[in-house]
């Protein structure tokens, strides 16, 4: 049995230590994070700990009255349009791989074999780093930057001078610079050949095995030596599909579709988006939820960051263009059910839980009570 003594010690420091929780004396004790009250009172000030915020952040209570403009958008609608590439003009460069029939007439002593007999064929001829190439009477020829009409009619015009009526066929049959190089989270990156047609960034990734991630969590970046263009992998597959051109360089990367976790949720961390253009409900849904023995249901916050905000490390300020947001839902209204599944989360949004004022109180009186529970037993020894 415990005696009164040591209860009424209990009972009198609660008396005391609970209006201070309650009042969010969040200093009493160590906490993951700052109180709901003193989110909802924070002014523009500087602190030993972090930046001032230039302006402070703007504070949305969600509510149905305030959803309207951060609203999830509704279903994407198919593209019934269909990308089709077009046909260049090969043009040989330095690497290609190639092969040359040249034909003579068939008179006796003639240099190259008639048509009829199928010509006299050089197979993987290499063009040289500047684009040359060199043959049995024609010598060093460059062909770089020349179609395959142009070529043949190069090669033919060097042996008119020792054959009478030359014919010459140009084929290639390894295109260095005119292949698509895809790399990155696909199953199969490698450099894949246009001889059999122009590529659209579907073709190419498609080449490659696709991608290892879920669509919506894939970024294509093309690079053709003159831009750079960033793709989503989910609006490629909703027919905004696009051609590529020649020796243009395809990388599937990691798409920034993430949210923090932080508080009293019971998944914290870093965390992909369940789906595209996720709602506050979907995103607590794979983290777990929030915690039941910690969390204050109406301290539910979203700390969002505008775009074009920067850091200034000589004088520890954070500017931005417009002002940060912070959200809140007070999850204990049945109403907020509904905008929570109609709030957009965006990516790198952090959402954030408060702690329960009664979770604080037991944090803090826990160690004293064990206390007295071994000064009691000390005693009854």
């Amino acid at each position: 049995m415990i005696k009164d003594q040591p209860i009424r010690q209990l009972l009198r420091i609660s008396t005391i230590v609970m209006p201070l929780l309650l009042a969010g004396c969040s200093g009493v004790i160590s906490a993951s994070g700052p109180g709901a009250s003193s989110i909802i009172n924070q002014q523009d000030q500087m602190t030993e700990e972090g930046p001032k915020i230039v302006g402070g952040y703007e504070f949305i209570e969600l509510k149905p009255a305030t959803i309207a403009q951060y609203m999830r958008p509704k279903s994407t609608k198919l593209n019934t349009a269909i990308s089709k590439p077009t046909v260049p003009d090969l043009r040989l460069t330095p690497g290609d791989v190639i092969s040359v029939m040249i034909s003579d007439s068939a008179e006796d002593g003639a240099l190259f074999a008639p048509l009829s007999a199928g010509g006299t064929t050089f197979n993987k001829v290499r063009l040289s780093r500047n684009g040359s190439i060199s043959l049995p009477y024609v010598g060093i020829v460059n062909l770089n930057g020349l179609t395959t009409t142009q070529a043949e009619a190069k090669i033919q015009e060097q042996l008119k001078k020792f054959v009478t009526d030359p014919q010459v066929f140009l084929n290639i049959t390894g295109d260095l610079g005119g292949s698509v190089l895809v790399a990155g989270d696909v199953n199969k990156p490698g450099r894949f050949s246009t001889l059999e047609g122009p590529l659209t960034i579907l073709d190419a990734v498609n080449l490659a095995g696709g991608p290892k991630l879920e669509p919506y969590l894939v970024d294509v970046v093309v690079r053709n030596g003159r831009n750079v263009t960033r793709y989503n992998y989910a609006d490629l597959l909703n027919g905004l599909n696009h051609p590529i051109t020649a020796n243009s360089e395809v990388v599937v990367e990691r798409a920034k579709q993430r949210f923090v976790a932080m508080g009293a949720v019971n998944k914290p961390g870093l965390h992909d988006f369940p789906s595209r253009n996720p709602s506050l409900l979907d995103v607590l849904g794979t983290i777990g939820g929030l915690s039941d023995q910690k969390a204050n249901a109406t301290g539910v916050f979203i700390f969002r960051l505008s775009d074009g905000t920067t850091f200034d490390a000589a004088t520890n300020t954070i500017t931005a263009k417009e002002k940060p947001r912070v959200f809140q839902l007070n999850m204990k209204d049945p109403t907020s059910l509904f905008v929570a599944q109609q709030f957009l989360v965006q990516p790198e949004d952090a959402i954030y839980v408060t702690n329960a004022g009664t979770y604080e109180f037991q944090k803090l009186i826990a160690p004293i009570f064990q206390v007295l529970l071994l000064g009691n037993s000390a005693n009854n020894l």
